[in-house]
């Protein structure tokens, strides 16, 4: 970055968090929290059609896999396209066509369950698209001492948008029906429509792409402040940056940097499947465990997620106080001890109160505040001008792993059934030392990452592309 430039920057890295800042972080919020509600929602959905469609196996399995076979696509491609022409008309774009999709479930034929998972695939493009554009935005607004826990704060309110879809699933259907909910599924996409359109481009891909004008608004409107940029827009000459305008972005360009790759992947893929496996499992092993009715154990599992949405807020401030690498560690290895130690006590209480229950809330403490750190990270760990294409690729390489991980744990419990074997007694200790290797495989993966605790995204920057000449 050329020196004129850094004075945009400075402004931007130096300033404190203003309400355009959380105007930034709520758009991000909601689009997230409407990804995580048609997830789930559709669950709730097959379990009310399923017999009187008499939906076979295949049909059922088919609609719900469309979504994530749609998101790693989306993730993947989405995110390159934001680095080429920005975040924010790829965010909006992937919010409409999400909701335009999901509205038109509403239309569904009786008993044609071909046309679900033609247009889950749609929303799954869409959505995975999303989440891969807004963490660079946020990221690209915040000041470096808060870029942490700004993305993990980001990730913490996702859980919310799971709890609304059993909501509107639970209250909303006797009224509405199963098609009405699909209705519902539109109000957070108006809601994160309209609080876009209030939020310019990220500043970061404005300077990179030569839009210096645009790039002084944008961090004036962010700060709250009006800052005198005319001394370097006079010149021309001094409006140089040494980042060329990116118009194209090769996929093939990640590679440059080998250990982004490793990390950002390797941890998508452990922290997403160890987390979507056990939760698959949790409170059907909580049944049997205990002894209770599913029903007694559903209402138990609700501590176990507040135990995760705790952790997501605990360690989005940790990842800014003792850095990426330390939380990473200490998330993986927790997450591991919690699930050993959860293997040796399924039928131990103390006053009466299960240990393996309690040992479930400290697993989803470390297993699902793991993605306040994951997903930030992802997109941290790359350059600028391939940081929405690598995180795309970080996220779709995690959800290969979760269409994978129930194929495994088939086979660790000796099910016929590959896209939700049924948990078993006898299969807790395989399944649960299989979860442990992949947390401890992800707190390796972070012993060896990149530190960008308190850096600008252009002192990472400058870090990547050191690393990359030594090798060249």
């Amino acid at each position: 970055m050329a020196r004129h430039t850094s004075k945009l920057i400075t402004t931007l890295d130096e300033s404190q968090l203003t309400g355009n800042h959380i105007r930034v972080i709520s758009a991000a919020v909601l689009g997230d929290m409407l990804e995580f509600f048609d997830l789930a929602l559709i669950s709730f959905v097959i379990a009310f059609i399923a017999v009187p469609w008499g939906l076979t196996y295949t049909a059922s399995a088919s609609i719900l896999l469309a979504a994530g076979f749609g998101s790693i696509i989306g993730a993947i491609m989405f995110g390159n396209i934001a680095d080429r022409v920005g975040r924010r008309p790829i965010f909006m774009f992937t919010i409409i066509f999400s909701g335009v999709m999901t509205g038109l479930m509403f239309f569904t034929p009786e008993g044609n369950w071909i046309y679900l998972v033609v247009l889950r695939f749609f929303v799954g493009l869409a959505l995975g698209g999303l989440y891969c554009v807004d963490m660079p935005l946020v990221q690209e607004f915040a000041p470096a001492n808060y870029r942490g826990r700004v993305g993990g704060i980001v990730t913490a309110f996702i859980p919310i948008g799971t709890l609304l879809a059993s909501t509107s699933a639970a209250y909303l259907r006797p009224f509405i029906g199963w098609r009405g909910l699909f209705l519902v599924g539109l109000i957070p996409a108006l809601l994160a429509l309209l609080i876009r359109v209030w939020v310019p481009e990220s500043p970061r891909w404005l300077i990179r792409n030569k839009k210096y004008d645009e790039a002084a608004a944008a961090v004036d409107w962010v700060t709250k402040e009006h800052h005198d940029f005319r001394d370097v827009r006079e010149v021309g000459e001094e409006w140089i940056d040494d980042l060329p305008a990116q118009p194209q972005v090769k996929f093939s360009e990640l590679f440059k940097y080998p250990r982004s790759v490793i990390i950002s992947w390797g941890t998508n893929i452990c922290q997403q499947t160890g987390y979507s496996l056990f939760t698959m499992w949790g409170p059907a092993l909580l049944a049997m465990v205990i002894g209770r009715t599913p029903a007694e154990a559903a209402k138990l599992f609700i501590v176990v997620t507040l135990g995760g949405f705790i952790g997501r807020w605990f360690w989005s401030f940790m990842s800014d106080h003792i850095g990426r690498r330390v939380s990473g560690m200490i998330l993986g290895v927790g997450a591991a001890v919690m699930l050993l130690f959860a293997i040796f006590n399924t039928g131990n209480y103390i006053g009466g109160v299960s240990v393996f229950w309690l040992c479930m809330i400290g697993i989803y403490f470390f297993a699902d505040g793991g993605y306040a750190l994951v997903g930030p990270y992802s997109s941290e760990v790359w350059p600028s001008n391939l940081r929405a294409t690598g995180m795309g690729s970080a996220y779709g390489m995690g959800g290969i792993g979760k269409l994978v991980g129930p194929v495994i744990v088939a086979l660790f419990a000796g099910s016929s059934n590959l896209v939700s074997p049924k948990a078993t007694i006898e299969a807790i200790t395989p399944v649960y030392l299989f979860l442990a290797v992949l947390f401890l495989i992800q707190a390796i993966l972070f012993f060896f990452a990149l530190e960008t605790k308190g850096k600008s995204m252009e002192e990472i920057d400058a870090e990547l592309e050191a690393a990359r000449m030594a090798k060249a």
